[in-house]
């Protein structure tokens, strides 16, 4: 037989009285002294967290991550230290737009965010289910994310304000047809592909650097809904991929994939003489000049067994690398390493770190005290300043990385888009081109199906500007979108 368990306040203190509040007789007005009618409704009051501006809505799950292949000649990182060692970790796949109620087979990137939890520190590699992204400098990212939100004054999802923006912003041309394929209304999670999206660095044992891009390619294939299969399975089940992942892995079914990574040299890099800035997160790294190299596999094979525990308190943020991974100048990169750290802590708290799937399971030293939900005993009686005579905390000088090279002198606002950085068109164009002919259909269906949304005086404005940058894409794009909306073909830029 169990050993019963006595109900107590959050202090540890039992109760008897949980469904009936002290009062002055039995219809007299409520007494202020019992706490636990405010300490029940005071914690009801706090149970959401305040939800993430974006990827709201999200799965998530444990799993394993084991190196299969040698890649020590490009990194000293001990996750890759030697074949068949196993890291531990936790990922989390998301929406990006919607509120977290929302349906998870809406049209829309997905985040593919994954923490290592590793003996030299949490390593987070947090991408999105694609390997470029809507626009290159981080000032514009606010702007961009509130044309997915909601409009101020209708407080309506708005295909005006989405195409209006991005209209005006060509760079976003190759995440938009990606997203406007079937690859926006992915089957579930466990059916697309991971990318890191920015480059990163490897450092190996002698300080060498390297630039890397990761790709997490699916076991399982890739199977996408079409624009009405979503539609239909939103009104039928808005937690689908939800249901999907947790299903198959509660099943035994556990999903994996294959990390693989593209490697430029230092050199490579910095000549300045490869055709395209390898640091803009709008374009890829052409397979044929960076091939894929074969790292590892990851899998998930455990479902956290408290939903808001470990999926709605896990916190991301590109900042955290580990020895032997490092940045690189991508400026979207560069800004989230600011931005997505501060948005955990306006989230959950300045020591976000120390919640159980946050937390690094190996040593963590350093003089960060107080704040509010300190959960790791606040460092004792420690000092809190360093240097100090009193403990034993010292500086490796082993884990100091190379320094990066600086190729300017001069600090200005310069033009991400000005003459050698505004080609927008050919990487997009490529990829239509290699598309199925049910492909290109679809993509075509579903541009036309949003660019119908459009409305207002600025209507046709910003359907002629979207046109004709879909028509510099492909001409053959540009003309079947503009048929598809009822534009005529005459009217259409040449």
């Amino acid at each position: 037989m169990k050993s019963r368990k006595k109900l107590t306040t959050a202090s540890g203190k039992p109760y008897v009285e949980n469904e009936n509040s002290q009062s002055v007789g039995p219809r007299g007005p409520l007494l202020l002294q019992d706490f636990i009618l405010h300490e029940k409704m005071a914690h009801f009051n706090r149970e959401r967290l305040p939800e993430r501006v974006v990827h709201a809505k999200g799965s998530g799950a444990f799993g394993t991550f084991t190196v299969t292949h040698d890649i020590t000649k490009y990194t000293k990182a001990k996750i890759f230290s030697e074949l068949g060692k196993e890291t531990k970790v936790f990922v989390r796949f998301s929406t990006v737009g919607g509120e977290k109620g929302s349906a998870d087979t809406e049209r829309d990137p997905r985040g593919f965010a994954i923490k290592f939890y590793t003996e030299d520190g949490n390593w987070d590699l947090v991408g999105n289910n694609t390997p470029v992204f809507f626009v290159k400098d981080p000032k514009k990212f606010g702007d961009f994310i509130h044309t997915q939100k909601r409009d101020p004054h209708t407080n309506l999802k708005s295909p005006t304000m989405m195409w209006d923006f991005w209209s005006l912003n060509p760079e976003s041309l190759h995440q938009v047809l990606i997203l406007m394929s079937d690859r926006g209304t992915p089957y579930g999670y466990r059916h697309m592909h991971g990318f890191g999206s920015h480059a990163y660095s490897m450092i190996n044992e002698a300080n060498e650097r390297f630039y890397v891009k990761f790709h997490f390619i699916t076991a399982q294939g890739i199977k996408n809904f079409s624009n009405e299969q979503a539609a239909q399975m939103k009104a039928h089940d808005m937690d689908f991929a939800q249901r999907d992942l947790f299903d198959n892995i509660e099943g035994g079914n556990f999903p994996t994939w294959n990390l693989k990574i593209q490697i430029m040299t230092e050199s490579e890099a910095d000549s300045g003489d490869y055709y395209f800035n390898p640091f803009d997160v709008t374009k890829v790294w052409p397979h044929a000049d960076f091939p894929l190299v074969d790292v590892g596999v990851l899998e998930l094979n455990q479902n956290p067994l408290n939903y808001f525990q470990d999926v709605e308190q896990a916190a991301f943020a590109p900042a955290h690398i580990v020895d032997g991974i490092g940045y690189s100048p991508d400026k979207m990169l560069q800004g989230r390493l600011l931005s997505y750290p501060d948005a955990q802590r306006y989230r959950l708290g300045v020591n976000y770190e120390q919640i159980p799937v946050n937390r690094c399971p190996f040593a963590v030293n350093n003089y960060q005290r107080d704040g509010q939900m300190r959960l790791d005993g606040n460092g004792g009686q420690n000092p809190n300043y360093f240097p100090n005579s009193f403990d034993e905390i010292e500086i490796d000088p082993s884990y100091k990385e190379p320094p990066l090279p600086i190729n300017s002198h001069f600090a200005d606002w310069y033009d991400r888009n000005c003459e050698g950085e505004n080609d927008h068109f050919s990487q997009a164009g490529k990829l239509f081109e290699i598309m199925t002919l049910e492909e290109r259909q679809n993509t075509i269906h579903n541009i036309v199906d949003s660019m119908s949304g459009i409305h207002g005086p600025q209507q046709e404005e910003i359907i002629r500007r979207q046109l004709f940058l879909w028509y510099r894409v492909n001409p053959r794009l540009g003309t079947e979108i503009a048929k598809g909306l009822g534009v005529a073909f005459e009217d259409l830029p040449v």
